[in-house]
C-alpha cells in the first residue's frame, strides 16, 4: 500500500475541511457585532478570496504572473464579491487599507469588492511550502499596533487565515480580528456573503 504525500494529505484535509464547513458556515451568517466592530474601528478584518472555479490549489506549473495559469474566480465568487463591497459600502464601514496576497483570485476580490489593493507578501499563499510561520510572525507584527479608529482589510487565503486565527473559514467569509497580546488574531465576528 502506498503512503501519501505531505501534498495529498494536506489537500485532502483541506478538502474534508471544505466539504464539513457547509453547516458552519450556515449557522455564521453573521453575527450583531460584526459591523458595530468594524464601525468603532482598530480591526484586522480577513476575508478569504471569494467562490472559485473547482478545484484545490492551482495546476501544476502555475505562474503568478499569469492569471491564466491559476485557480480563478467563479461567476458566483465575483457576484458574491461585489456583494461584500456593496455591504461596507451600506454600513458605511470605512477601510484605511486594503492588502491583498498576489494570487489573482484574490486581486481579484480586493478590486471587485473594494475598488483597490495593494498587493503584500506576507499574506501570499504558502499552501505548498514552508514559509507559513514566518509569513504568520511577519503579518502579526505588522498589524501589531492598529488601532481605533483605523481598520485594514486582508485579502488571502484559507491557509494563512487559518493560521492566524486558528479558524478555518469558507470562500468568501469575512472575520472581524483584533489584534492584541496573543499570539493570534482572536475572531470576533464573522459573516458569509
Amino acid at each position: 500500500m502506498q503512503t501519501p504525500s505531505r501534498r495529498q494529505f494536506t489537500r485532502s484535509l483541506l478538502t474534508l475541511g471544505a466539504m464539513s464547513s457547509a453547516p458552519m458556515r450556515a449557522m455564521a451568517q453573521g453575527s450583531g457585532d460584526f459591523w458595530a466592530l468594524l464601525r468603532r474601528g482598530g480591526c484586522v478584518v480577513l476575508m478569504r478570496h471569494a467562490l472559485t472555479e473547482p478545484g484545490v490549489g492551482d495546476p501544476p506549473g502555475f505562474r503568478l504572473d499569469q492569471c491564466s495559469t491559476q485557480r480563478q474566480l467563479s461567476e458566483a465568487g465575483r457576484e458574491q464579491a461585489r456583494r461584500v463591497g456593496a455591504a461596507f459600502t451600506r454600513e458605511g464601514v470605512q477601510l484605511d487599507e486594503v492588502r491583498s496576497s498576489a494570487w489573482c483570485r484574490c486581486t481579484e476580490t480586493a478590486e471587485l469588492a473594494f475598488g483597490q489593493h495593494t498587493v503584500w507578501a506576507p499574506i501570499n499563499s504558502f499552501f505548498n511550502d514552508a514559509t507559513g510561520p514566518t509569513q504568520t510572525r511577519e503579518v502579526l507584527r505588522a498589524v501589531h499596533g492598529l488601532a481605533a479608529p483605523k481598520n485594514i482589510m486582508l485579502v488571502t487565503h484559507q491557509v494563512n487565515i487559518s493560521a492566524l486565527t486558528g479558524t478555518f473559514l469558507a470562500m468568501g467569509e469575512v472575520f472581524v480580528t483584533r489584534p492584541g497580546a496573543s499570539d493570534h488574531l482572536p475572531v470576533l465576528a464573522r459573516q458569509v456573503f
